[in-house]
């Protein structure tokens, strides 16, 4: 069965920094894609990046400049490094494998961006 596990969020300044990481298992990890999600309040989900089996990212053109993925094929785990938070970034945070007839989601990690 496939598990999808965030963690990191917290409470953190304007202008500050998180790394995020997802712990996978149930599949071959080093395999796959995976996206990186985020959610805030009163609004639709929206997506951040990608990352294939080599590590290469893609992003949401206003996202890429402040955030990172990058993953550890041996730990099977995905990060996403946060930069110059501000308030607009307070939202839970999923990690995602793409599949079908769903995708698996992990419960999400919640970053909160206030002083």
């Amino acid at each position: 069965q496939v598990h999808l596990v965030e963690s990191g969020g917290g409470l953190v300044q304007p202008g500050g920094s998180l790394r995020l990481s997802c712990v996978v298992s149930g599949i071959e990890f080093n395999r796959h894609d995976f996206r990186w999600f985020r959610q805030a309040p009163g609004k639709q989900r929206e997506w951040i990046a990608r990352i294939t089996p080599d590590g290469i990212s893609s992003y949401d053109e206003f996202l890429g400049g402040r955030f990172s993925a990058s993953r550890d094929n041996a730990k099977s785990t995905l990060y996403l490094h946060l930069n110059n938070l501000d308030a607009d970034d307070t939202a839970i945070y999923y990690c995602n494998l793409p599949s079908h007839p769903d995708d698996y989601w992990g419960r999400g990690t919640q970053v909160t961006v206030s002083s």
